[in-house]
Protein backbone atom coordinates (compact mmCIF):
# COMPACT_ATOMS: atom_id res chain seq x y z
CA UNK A 1 0.00 0.00 0.00
CA UNK A 2 1.33 3.61 -0.72
CA UNK A 3 2.10 6.19 1.37
CA UNK A 4 -0.71 8.94 1.09
CA UNK A 5 0.07 12.32 1.41
CA UNK A 6 -2.85 14.61 0.72
CA UNK A 7 -3.34 18.56 -0.15
CA UNK A 8 -4.71 20.21 2.75
CA UNK A 9 -3.90 24.11 2.63
CA UNK A 10 -5.11 24.65 5.83
CA UNK A 11 -3.27 21.82 7.61
CA UNK A 12 0.16 21.86 8.77
CA UNK A 13 4.06 21.62 7.13
CA UNK A 14 5.22 18.41 7.39
CA UNK A 15 8.84 17.96 8.39
CA UNK A 16 9.97 14.50 7.84
CA UNK A 17 13.49 14.13 9.96
CA UNK A 18 12.07 17.33 11.54
CA UNK A 19 14.01 16.63 15.32
CA UNK A 20 17.44 15.52 14.05
CA UNK A 21 20.31 17.87 13.73
CA UNK A 22 19.15 19.75 10.57
CA UNK A 23 15.40 19.11 10.82
CA UNK A 24 15.65 20.68 14.84
CA UNK A 25 16.49 23.96 13.60
CA UNK A 26 14.38 23.96 10.36
CA UNK A 27 11.65 22.99 12.70
CA UNK A 28 12.61 26.12 15.21
CA UNK A 29 13.17 28.49 12.63
CA UNK A 30 9.67 27.54 10.79
CA UNK A 31 7.25 27.16 13.98
CA UNK A 32 6.78 31.03 14.13
CA UNK A 33 4.94 31.29 10.65
CA UNK A 34 3.30 28.20 10.10
CA UNK A 35 1.66 24.52 11.90
CA UNK A 36 4.17 22.03 11.75
CA UNK A 37 3.93 17.91 11.53
CA UNK A 38 7.39 16.38 12.85
CA UNK A 39 8.23 12.67 11.61
CA UNK A 40 10.78 10.74 12.30
CA UNK A 41 11.89 6.60 13.22
CA UNK A 42 11.32 7.71 16.77
CA UNK A 43 8.53 10.09 17.71
CA UNK A 44 9.54 9.91 21.18
CA UNK A 45 12.80 11.52 20.59
CA UNK A 46 11.06 14.90 19.29
CA UNK A 47 8.30 15.27 21.81
CA UNK A 48 10.07 17.77 23.78
CA UNK A 49 11.00 19.75 20.53
CA UNK A 50 7.19 19.54 19.57
CA UNK A 51 5.95 20.45 22.53
CA UNK A 52 8.74 23.53 22.77
CA UNK A 53 7.20 25.11 18.93
CA UNK A 54 3.69 23.51 19.30
CA UNK A 55 4.17 20.93 16.76
CA UNK A 56 3.04 17.53 16.40
CA UNK A 57 5.25 14.56 15.94
CA UNK A 58 4.21 11.25 14.21
CA UNK A 59 5.91 8.30 13.45
CA UNK A 60 7.17 7.85 9.22
CA UNK A 61 10.10 5.30 8.86
CA UNK A 62 11.13 5.60 5.58
CA UNK A 63 12.89 1.81 5.68
CA UNK A 64 9.47 0.42 7.27
CA UNK A 65 7.30 -0.81 4.91
CA UNK A 66 4.15 0.47 6.67
CA UNK A 67 2.30 3.32 4.91
CA UNK A 68 1.89 6.43 6.14
CA UNK A 69 -0.90 9.20 6.03
CA UNK A 70 -1.40 12.68 6.09
CA UNK A 71 -3.29 15.78 5.10
CA UNK A 72 -0.52 18.58 4.73
CA UNK A 73 0.39 21.77 3.10
CA UNK A 74 3.85 21.34 2.38
CA UNK A 75 6.45 18.55 2.95
CA UNK A 76 9.91 19.53 3.56
CA UNK A 77 12.44 16.10 3.22
CA UNK A 78 15.32 16.63 5.82
CA UNK A 79 16.28 13.12 5.61
CA UNK A 80 17.67 11.14 3.30
CA UNK A 81 14.61 8.98 1.26
CA UNK A 82 16.86 6.65 -0.62
CA UNK A 83 13.69 4.78 -2.08
CA UNK A 84 11.91 8.50 -2.69
CA UNK A 85 9.26 7.42 -1.30
CA UNK A 86 8.64 11.09 0.10
CA UNK A 87 8.67 12.80 -2.89
CA UNK A 88 6.39 10.03 -4.56
CA UNK A 89 3.96 10.64 -2.23
CA UNK A 90 4.04 14.40 -2.50
CA UNK A 91 3.81 14.39 -6.07
CA UNK A 92 0.51 12.04 -5.79
CA UNK A 93 -0.79 13.71 -3.21
CA UNK A 94 -0.19 16.96 -5.28
CA UNK A 95 1.72 18.91 -2.13
CA UNK A 96 4.17 21.38 -2.79
CA UNK A 97 7.75 19.62 -1.67
CA UNK A 98 11.12 20.72 -1.03
CA UNK A 99 13.92 18.39 -0.45
CA UNK A 100 17.31 19.78 0.89
CA UNK A 101 18.88 15.99 1.51
CA UNK A 102 19.97 14.97 -2.00
CA UNK A 103 23.46 14.69 -3.46
CA UNK A 104 23.52 14.89 -7.08
CA UNK A 105 22.96 11.02 -8.30
CA UNK A 106 19.72 11.34 -6.46
CA UNK A 107 18.56 14.81 -7.38
CA UNK A 108 18.92 13.63 -11.23
CA UNK A 109 17.09 10.41 -9.87
CA UNK A 110 14.17 12.63 -8.36
CA UNK A 111 13.99 14.89 -11.51
CA UNK A 112 13.38 11.38 -13.45
CA UNK A 113 10.69 10.30 -11.09
CA UNK A 114 8.97 13.55 -11.41
CA UNK A 115 9.46 12.90 -15.29
CA UNK A 116 7.47 9.96 -15.30
CA UNK A 117 4.88 11.52 -13.14
CA UNK A 118 4.80 15.02 -13.83
CA UNK A 119 4.22 17.21 -10.32
CA UNK A 120 1.19 18.86 -9.90
CA UNK A 121 2.49 21.20 -7.09
CA UNK A 122 5.74 22.65 -7.30
CA UNK A 123 8.88 20.28 -6.15
CA UNK A 124 11.86 22.06 -5.35
CA UNK A 125 15.20 20.21 -5.27
CA UNK A 126 17.21 22.18 -2.88
CA UNK A 127 19.97 20.10 -2.36
CA UNK A 128 22.77 22.44 -3.78
CA UNK A 129 25.35 23.03 -0.41
CA UNK A 130 23.45 24.29 2.67
CA UNK A 131 20.05 23.79 1.54
CA UNK A 132 20.44 25.70 -1.68
CA UNK A 133 22.31 28.75 0.28
CA UNK A 134 25.30 28.65 -2.31
CA UNK A 135 22.80 28.23 -5.06
CA UNK A 136 20.45 31.34 -4.41
CA UNK A 137 23.60 33.13 -3.69
CA UNK A 138 24.97 32.84 -6.60
CA UNK A 139 21.86 33.34 -8.71
CA UNK A 140 21.65 36.74 -6.89
CA UNK A 141 25.30 37.66 -7.70
CA UNK A 142 24.68 36.63 -11.37
CA UNK A 143 21.51 39.03 -11.32
CA UNK A 144 24.02 42.02 -10.43
CA UNK A 145 26.10 41.18 -13.27
CA UNK A 146 23.79 40.70 -15.68
CA UNK A 147 24.27 37.12 -16.18
CA UNK A 148 27.20 34.87 -15.01
CA UNK A 149 29.77 32.77 -17.17
CA UNK A 150 31.51 31.25 -14.21
CA UNK A 151 30.98 30.33 -10.80
CA UNK A 152 33.53 29.25 -8.01
CA UNK A 153 32.08 27.86 -4.43
CA UNK A 154 35.14 27.47 -1.57
CA UNK A 155 33.33 26.02 1.36
CA UNK A 156 35.61 25.48 4.94
CA UNK A 157 33.45 22.95 6.60
CA UNK A 158 33.67 23.38 10.35
CA UNK A 159 34.63 20.22 12.52
CA UNK A 160 33.94 21.56 15.81
CA UNK A 161 30.19 22.22 14.67
CA UNK A 162 27.24 20.26 15.86
CA UNK A 163 26.72 17.60 12.87
CA UNK A 164 23.96 14.97 12.14
CA UNK A 165 25.19 11.23 11.27
CA UNK A 166 24.68 12.18 7.85
CA UNK A 167 26.52 15.06 7.52
CA UNK A 168 29.55 13.58 6.23
CA UNK A 169 27.25 10.94 3.78
CA UNK A 170 30.06 12.64 0.43
CA UNK A 171 33.02 10.86 2.14
CA UNK A 172 31.23 7.44 0.46
CA UNK A 173 31.12 9.26 -2.90
CA UNK A 174 34.98 10.49 -2.60
CA UNK A 175 35.76 7.16 -4.99
CA UNK A 176 33.09 7.93 -7.73
CA UNK A 177 34.47 10.17 -10.52
CA UNK A 178 31.47 13.13 -11.45
CA UNK A 179 30.34 14.84 -14.32
CA UNK A 180 31.66 18.34 -14.43
CA UNK A 181 31.26 21.74 -16.58
CA UNK A 182 34.58 23.59 -17.23
CA UNK A 183 34.94 26.25 -20.25
CA UNK A 184 31.87 25.20 -21.56
CA UNK A 185 32.68 21.40 -22.00
CA UNK A 186 31.37 18.62 -19.92
CA UNK A 187 34.36 16.42 -17.82
CA UNK A 188 34.65 13.69 -15.49
CA UNK A 189 37.10 14.67 -13.00
CA UNK A 190 38.20 12.93 -9.95
CA UNK A 191 36.84 14.14 -6.33
CA UNK A 192 39.50 15.83 -4.29
CA UNK A 193 41.28 16.62 -7.09
CA UNK A 194 42.30 20.37 -7.98
CA UNK A 195 43.72 21.20 -4.64
CA UNK A 196 45.02 24.54 -3.67
CA UNK A 197 44.36 27.33 -1.24
CA UNK A 198 42.19 29.81 -0.83
CA UNK A 199 41.38 32.85 1.68
CA UNK A 200 37.26 32.30 2.71
CA UNK A 201 36.65 34.94 5.49
CA UNK A 202 40.09 35.36 6.69
CA UNK A 203 41.25 31.94 6.87
CA UNK A 204 43.53 30.54 4.36
CA UNK A 205 41.89 27.50 4.07
CA UNK A 206 43.20 23.82 1.82
CA UNK A 207 40.30 23.08 -0.87
CA UNK A 208 39.56 20.53 -3.08
CA UNK A 209 36.80 19.24 -5.51
CA UNK A 210 33.67 17.77 -4.21
CA UNK A 211 30.89 16.71 -5.96
CA UNK A 212 27.74 18.67 -5.19
CA UNK A 213 24.18 19.62 -7.16
CA UNK A 214 24.93 23.10 -7.91
CA UNK A 215 27.71 22.00 -10.13
CA UNK A 216 25.17 20.00 -11.96
CA UNK A 217 22.12 22.55 -11.85
CA UNK A 218 24.15 25.91 -12.57
CA UNK A 219 25.26 25.16 -16.03
CA UNK A 220 21.73 23.99 -17.12
CA UNK A 221 19.76 26.76 -14.88
CA UNK A 222 22.03 29.92 -15.42
CA UNK A 223 24.32 29.29 -18.20
CA UNK A 224 27.43 29.22 -16.69
CA UNK A 225 30.41 27.87 -19.29
CA UNK A 226 31.76 26.60 -15.51
CA UNK A 227 30.85 25.79 -12.35
CA UNK A 228 33.60 24.57 -9.59
CA UNK A 229 32.95 23.72 -5.99
CA UNK A 230 35.76 22.70 -3.33
CA UNK A 231 35.75 21.80 0.14
CA UNK A 232 38.41 22.03 3.13
CA UNK A 233 38.58 21.80 6.51
CA UNK A 234 38.63 24.06 9.39
CA UNK A 235 42.08 21.91 10.15
CA UNK A 236 44.31 22.01 6.99
CA UNK A 237 45.19 18.90 8.26
CA UNK A 238 42.38 16.57 7.57
CA UNK A 239 41.96 18.08 4.25
CA UNK A 240 45.87 16.72 3.90
CA UNK A 241 44.87 13.68 5.48
CA UNK A 242 42.19 12.91 3.13
CA UNK A 243 44.38 13.88 -0.62
CA UNK A 244 46.86 11.12 0.96
CA UNK A 245 44.59 8.55 1.26
CA UNK A 246 42.97 9.63 -2.03
CA UNK A 247 46.61 9.00 -2.98
CA UNK A 248 46.56 5.46 -1.60
CA UNK A 249 43.60 4.72 -3.64
CA UNK A 250 41.69 4.12 -0.37
CA UNK A 251 38.34 5.92 -1.51
CA UNK A 252 38.42 3.21 -4.20
CA UNK A 253 39.24 0.03 -2.80
CA UNK A 254 37.45 0.65 0.73
CA UNK A 255 33.95 1.98 -1.18
CA UNK A 256 30.82 -0.31 0.67
CA UNK A 257 29.45 -1.13 3.48
CA UNK A 258 32.31 -2.82 4.93
CA UNK A 259 34.46 0.34 5.18
CA UNK A 260 31.52 3.04 5.61
CA UNK A 261 32.30 3.30 9.29
CA UNK A 262 35.59 3.85 8.98
CA UNK A 263 35.58 6.42 5.59
CA UNK A 264 32.91 8.30 8.65
CA UNK A 265 34.77 8.67 11.55
CA UNK A 266 37.36 9.78 10.01
CA UNK A 267 35.59 13.38 10.14
CA UNK A 268 32.10 12.66 12.24
CA UNK A 269 33.55 13.95 15.35
CA UNK A 270 30.52 16.63 16.09
CA UNK A 271 31.56 18.97 18.65
CA UNK A 272 29.22 21.75 20.55
CA UNK A 273 29.01 24.14 17.69
CA UNK A 274 30.91 26.41 14.93
CA UNK A 275 30.33 28.62 12.15
CA UNK A 276 29.11 27.78 8.71
CA UNK A 277 31.97 29.44 6.30
CA UNK A 278 31.49 30.03 2.50
CA UNK A 279 33.09 31.85 -0.54
CA UNK A 280 31.03 32.53 -4.12
CA UNK A 281 33.42 33.93 -7.29
CA UNK A 282 31.00 34.87 -9.90
CA UNK A 283 32.27 35.82 -12.94
CA UNK A 284 30.08 37.78 -15.46
CA UNK A 285 30.22 37.51 -19.16
CA UNK A 286 31.65 41.31 -19.68
CA UNK A 287 34.85 40.20 -17.33
CA UNK A 288 33.35 41.88 -14.35
CA UNK A 289 33.20 39.95 -11.00
CA UNK A 290 31.70 39.61 -7.48
CA UNK A 291 32.94 37.84 -4.61
CA UNK A 292 29.84 36.86 -1.74
CA UNK A 293 31.25 35.54 2.04
CA UNK A 294 28.54 34.42 3.78
CA UNK A 295 29.01 33.20 7.55
CA UNK A 296 26.70 31.90 9.64
CA UNK A 297 27.45 32.02 13.11
CA UNK A 298 25.12 29.40 14.28
CA UNK A 299 26.80 27.29 12.28
CA UNK A 300 26.22 24.69 9.10
CA UNK A 301 22.93 22.95 10.43
CA UNK A 302 21.29 26.16 11.43
CA UNK A 303 22.35 27.54 7.43
CA UNK A 304 21.21 24.56 5.87
CA UNK A 305 18.03 24.42 8.01
CA UNK A 306 17.45 28.26 6.87
CA UNK A 307 17.76 27.28 2.73
CA UNK A 308 15.09 25.09 3.81
CA UNK A 309 12.51 27.51 4.92
CA UNK A 310 13.43 29.91 2.22
CA UNK A 311 12.26 27.07 -0.16
CA UNK A 312 9.28 26.43 1.74
CA UNK A 313 8.21 30.05 1.36
CA UNK A 314 9.04 29.72 -2.03
CA UNK A 315 7.00 26.57 -3.37
CA UNK A 316 4.20 28.50 -0.71
CA UNK A 317 4.24 31.39 -3.22
CA UNK A 318 5.05 33.44 0.10
CA UNK A 319 8.05 35.16 -0.47
CA UNK A 320 6.81 37.85 -2.84
CA UNK A 321 6.39 35.54 -5.76
CA UNK A 322 3.94 33.28 -7.21
CA UNK A 323 4.98 29.94 -6.47
CA UNK A 324 6.79 27.86 -9.02
CA UNK A 325 5.40 25.17 -11.23
CA UNK A 326 7.12 22.35 -11.81
CA UNK A 327 10.66 20.88 -10.91
CA UNK A 328 12.61 23.68 -9.85
CA UNK A 329 16.11 24.60 -8.52
CA UNK A 330 17.07 26.94 -6.17
CA UNK A 331 19.06 29.35 -8.55
CA UNK A 332 15.90 29.35 -10.31
CA UNK A 333 13.30 30.31 -7.72
CA UNK A 334 14.66 33.72 -5.63
CA UNK A 335 13.39 37.34 -5.94
CA UNK A 336 17.03 37.83 -6.46
CA UNK A 337 17.20 41.01 -4.90
CA UNK A 338 15.55 39.44 -1.66
CA UNK A 339 18.17 36.72 -1.06
CA UNK A 340 21.08 38.40 0.54
CA UNK A 341 18.05 40.68 2.67
CA UNK A 342 16.52 37.20 3.60
CA UNK A 343 19.88 35.87 5.10
CA UNK A 344 21.21 38.85 7.00
CA UNK A 345 17.29 38.64 8.59
CA UNK A 346 18.12 35.18 9.96
CA UNK A 347 21.72 36.41 11.58
CA UNK A 348 23.73 35.37 8.39
CA UNK A 349 26.81 37.75 7.76
CA UNK A 350 26.64 38.10 4.22
CA UNK A 351 29.90 40.40 2.86
CA UNK A 352 29.50 41.38 -1.05
CA UNK A 353 32.45 42.53 -2.79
Amino acid sequence: MDDDIQLDVNGPVLVVGGYGTVGGDLTRLAAPAWPLLLTGRSPERGQALADEVGASVRCWDLSDPQPFSAGVRAVVSAVNDPEDRVLRAAVRGGVPYVDITRWTARLQRAVAVTAVTPPKAPVLLSSSWMGGVTALVTAALAETLGGASAVEIAIRYDLKDRAGTDSVEFMDRLGLDYEVTIGGERRMIMPLSGAGHVTIGGHRTKVARIDTPEQFTLPLSLGVDTAITRIGFSANSSTSTLLALKKTGFFRWGRGDRFESVRRSMLYSPGEGGSALLRIDVRGRNGQQRTAVVKDPAGQAHLTALGGVLGLRRVLGEDGAPAPSGVVFPELTPVPQEVLPALEKAGVEVTVS
